[in-house]
């Protein structure tokens, strides 16, 4: 896991994209809800850099951090109330869901210096994914292709592809397989 000093917080350019966003946000992207909007949704996350490919559902309970840090593929669910906390980047790929209440979090404190300083590392989520419902994905976290993370479990390590995980701490519980209907 690759973890950087966040240099980012303290420019005050920073800090004014990041109200700007805030006010954008309040005022053009929450109150916009239901599928008419999905569209409307994704043109203001990409006015603000995000990387959003095709045919993505993104709630407008959803709260993005920094959307200049999101890069998500085709065909994505980002569910009600999820929290995309990323300082960091965070790179979702192709036909993934993050469910409802779930917490994607790129940053974290250096607790070995005084200061306590912010330190960042991505989250990359491979494609046909699953984030099930108020799972928490730490910082430099990578879930491989096809992996299903557990309602509620915590994620603080690399998730093997097409694995399903759970609990706190998150555990191996077996392999993902996709049968034929």
């Amino acid at each position: 896991m690759k973890v950087e000093p966040y240099k980012e917080c303290l420019p005050l350019s920073n800090k004014l994209r990041r109200l700007w966003w805030g006010m954008v946000y309040v005022i053009l992207f929450r109150p916009f809800g239901g599928p008419l909007f999905r569209r409307w949704r994704v043109l203001v996350l990409r006015s603000f850099g995000a990387a959003i490919g095709e045919r993505c559902a993104i709630s407008a309970s959803a709260r993005i951090w920094a959307p200049w840090n999101l890069s998500v593929g085709d065909v994505v669910a980002i569910g009600p109330h999820t929290n995309i906390y990323n300082p960091g980047k965070i790179m979702i790929g192709n036909k993934v869901t993050i469910s409802q209440d779930a917490t994607l979090c790129t940053a974290s404190h250096d607790f070995t210096l005084a200061a306590n300083p912010l330190i960042t590392s991505p989250v990359q989520i491979g494609s046909f994914a699953w984030i099930a419902a108020e799972a928490f994905v730490g910082m430099g976290v990578t879930i491989g292709e096809g992996a299903i993370v557990g309602a509620r479990a915590a994620v603080f390590k690399n998730v093997e592809p097409w694995s399903i995980v759970g609990g706190n701490p998150a555990k191996f519980i077996k392999k993902r397989v996709i049968k034929d209907a």
